[in-house]
């Protein structure tokens, strides 16, 4: 595959596509490595989520870009310091596609320091392997250079993300969380999709047959919305395709990106999410902040590192999955949100609409984000941290997709209704209730109402949820029953203003989308 010569750096030495058992055995020499009960190996790490603050876009035209951005000469700076210190290095070269449909898979390699074998190990698990057959033409499009041991100074943490979109290449200084290898190839992919006329969507895909059909659903949300959760829990024997991120493209085509799941382990439980528990619990899957107690045994519910642990496995070592270039087209669009007030637990949307929810993005943030967003109601356009040029082009381009090839969308609440947990008479919408959602959605068993207040269609009845929980299914009836209307009322008309607000911010958004959340 590639030397030494063909790298964009010079190392000190090279590894270059390392097996996995290779990759285990140096990931057993790191200092902060254990081996688990599972036989699988946790790596505690310095950062413990995404580093938002310390990513920018490497341009000298701002105006292009919705995140903020460094000039070319500056890009320019850091990459000569960090090809000098890798001169000193022993580094890894892992090869791979993002995505596994020939006529769009990308070619993409991490060169990272040896140091830190377990990112190395865990973007292995999610890249798609490069056949025997095609390792002399090898030639990557996408390329995440990664040093997590050398400081960025006079940036935020001393660390420095930057994004070359124009030259495919992203270099990652001082941060040893994995999401930065993964995100690094995706957040440029990104752009590749939307010049190639789609849509990158932070979104998992499921196939749910439906008698001798089988129906593909895409769902978007945040990290910690329930997305990877929806997207493998079963209805009719689903099928997972997908975890993370797919492109939508004309006439509803999808392609995959990853091979396997980089999945949040908190609060993992086998009762509710037996296909993520079995394939985190087996020895080929690599975690990252699980707790683990002094003999070892993994604790999913202990926070007293971080609520952000995590574990990467490909999809082969999950029951049923299935191949994402064997989908011929999306029939449905899940946008999670996860929210505590008013938001039914479903709502079915128009066109307009559709695109309006997606760009609000609205969920409540968790520690994926760190501890500014953990816990604090958010909204992102998307749903996708990544989307590295104006926010405005996600919702237009979703607006033409959808006017072009109209499929239902829904939003799906995975939060409560009438308020958080501390509220007395709020509900959690649960795994159960939002399963039997996506069952109802697949079959088109749901039936439908207007809501006065927002113009979605609300659910009257979803087979599988009980009566005493219909209220999930239309809040207002809950405030009502609760003699809280006039709170109810305050509600709608804050989240109206402050939705119409948010979507004021990007200019270039196409006014009906703005105008169908008034």
């Amino acid at each position: 595959m590639s030397t030494i010569n063909d790298l964009p750096v010079s190392p000190k030495s090279v590894i270059r596509n390392p097996s996995f058992a290779e990759l285990r055995e140096m990931i057993a020499d790191m200092p902060n490595s254990r081996l688990s009960e599972y036989d699988n190996y946790n790596v505690e790490t310095r950062v413990l989520a995404r580093s938002k603050a310390s990513t920018y876009i490497v341009t000298d035209d701002a105006s292009k870009h919705s995140d903020q951005t460094i000039s070319i000469a500056e890009g320019k700076s850091w990459a000569a310091k960090q090809d000098a210190y890798i001169a000193d290095q022993e580094m890894l070269v892992i090869e791979g596609y993002i995505g596994n449909d020939p006529s769009f898979r990308k070619p993409t390699r991490l060169i990272i320091e040896k140091s830190n074998a377990n990112i190395a190990a865990m973007q292995k698990s999610l890249y798609f392997d490069v056949a025997a057959a095609d390792a002399e033409s090898f030639k990557p499009e996408l390329t995440v250079i990664y040093t997590p041991n050398m400081k960025a100074e006079g940036y935020p943490n001393d660390r420095l993300i930057a994004v070359d979109l124009e030259k495919g290449v992203t270099r990652v200084m001082n941060s040893d969380y994995f999401g930065e290898s993964k995100k690094g190839g995706l957040r440029m992919w990104n752009k590749m999709v939307y010049d190639a006329g789609g849509l990158p969507m932070h979104a998992g895909a499921k196939i749910i047959p439906v008698g001798s059909d089988e129906k593909c659903m895409l769902i978007v949300g945040l990290s910690g919305t329930g997305k990877t959760t929806t997207t493998f829990t079963k209805q009719n024997n689903s099928m997972p395709v997908q975890d993370d991120f797919v492109a939508l493209m004309p006439q509803g085509k999808v392609y995959a990106t990853e091979n396997g799941c980089f999945a949040k382990t908190y609060g993992l439980d086998p009762n509710f999410e037996p296909a993520i528990y079995k394939a985190v619990t087996k020895s080929d899957a690599f975690l990252e902040n699980v707790y683990l107690g002094e003999d070892s045994k993994v604790d999913f519910f202990n926070e007293s590192y971080t609520q952000n642990g995590r574990a990467v496995f490909r999809m082969d070592a999950v029951d049923g999955a299935a191949d994402a270039s064997q989908i011929k087209q999306a029939d449905f669009l899940l946008i999670l949100n996860r929210n505590e007030n008013i938001i039914p637990a479903v709502a079915k949307l128009s066109a307009e609409q559709a695109a309006a929810y997606f760009m609000l993005g609205e969920t409540k943030g968790t520690a994926a984000g760190g501890v500014e967003e953990a816990g604090k109601f958010l909204r992102v356009p998307g749903t996708n941290p990544f989307f590295p040029m104006l926010h405005a082009l996600q919702g237009n381009r979703l607006f033409e997709l959808l006017q072009a090839s109209p499929m239902p969308v829904y939003v799906l609440n995975t939060g409560r209704v009438g308020g958080g947990d501390a509220v007395e008479g709020s509900k959690k919408v649960k795994i159960p209730h939002s399963s039997a959602i996506v069952k109802g959605i697949a079959e088109d068993s749901i039936t439908w109402t207007v809501d006065p207040d927002f113009g979605y269609h609300v659910a009257s009845a979803v087979p599988g949820i009980a009566d005493e929980d219909a209220d999930l299914l239309q809040p207002r009836k809950l405030y009502e029953t609760q003699s809280r209307l006039d709170e109810y009322a305050q509600i709608v008309d804050q989240i109206k203003a402050d939705r119409a607000a948010f979507l004021a911010k990007w200019p270039g958004l196409e006014p009906g989308i703005s105008a169908s959340v008034s």
